[in-house]
């Protein structure tokens, strides 16, 4: 087994505060109590959505925002459940834990490394044979609001939500078990899964976010920062969606 406090730590920064120790601090009791308030979490973003709609009716909004409201709030009290363990539990911050910190160059180069990870994400897909599946996302992009509003979450908000979950919290608990290479492999697992639903559960779909998710996770490692990781998730998503949204003007998708 490694231990995850000899993970690379992420480039120095002359002009930001000095990191904290290195974790995880937090254990699989942790993992469990953040698991379990998943769903607290999206009965009370039911709640809190049900206010709005009152407020302004479904008819006059776009048709993606039922969903990605949804996803936001979700995302919104299941992290505000993380940031109580931490504080409550360790008395530790929330971003400085899950490594949410890197100099400028080293975001510049995460960027850049996403783009070309979608291009060989979909020439594996082209040579494997990749069938079309009804994909619900397909549904919710009827109008130019709501596929703005897909798209910015796309690059935003879900890479965010996703890469601390998975690779932030997640993947230094997996690789302190069981070694870095191991733990990158597991916490690629779940986060395959979790997008299983918006590909019919294809198994090549699901297998290609998997290595996507690996490489994520090895920027992570090779980093030392979520943060990093999560610029590489962002391009990544930027360049799938708008190569999805050229094939669908074209009437290839």
């Amino acid at each position: 087994m490694e231990d995850a406090q000899t993970w690379p730590q992420p480039e120095p920064d002359p002009e930001a505060s000095p990191p904290p120790a290195r974790g995880p601090f937090w254990g699989y009791s942790d993992l469990a109590l953040f698991l379990g308030a998943l769903l607290p979490a999206a009965a009370a973003s039911g709640i809190v959505f049900f206010a709005i709609t009152r407020l302004a009716p479904a008819t006059t909004l776009p048709k993606a925002f039922p969903a990605i409201t949804l996803q936001f709030l979700s995302y919104g009290f299941w992290f505000l459940a993380l940031y109580a363990i931490f504080r409550l539990r360790y008395q530790r911050p929330f971003w400085e834990s899950l490594n949410w910190s890197a100099p400028a160059g080293a975001i510049g180069r995460s960027l850049l490394l996403g783009p070309p990870l979608a291009i060989g994400v979909s020439a594996m897909a082209a040579l494997m044979g990749e069938p079309q599946v009804e994909m619900p996302i397909r549904e919710l992009l009827g109008d130019p609001m709501s596929i703005f509003l897909v798209g910015l979450f796309a690059v935003t908000l879900g890479p965010v939500c996703e890469e601390l979950t998975f690779r932030g919290f997640l993947l230094p608990l997996l690789s302190r078990t069981f070694g870095t290479a191991l733990g990158i492999l597991i916490a690629a697992l779940p986060f395959a899964l979790l997008h299983g639903p918006q590909y019919g559960w294809s198994w090549r779909h699901v297998a290609l976010i998997g290595l996507a998710g690996v490489a994520f996770g090895w920027e992570r490692y090779r980093t030392g920062s979520t943060a990093a990781a999560t610029a590489m998730h962002s391009t990544y998503n930027l360049t799938i969606f708008a190569g999805f949204l050229a094939m669908r003007s074209q009437g290839l998708s």
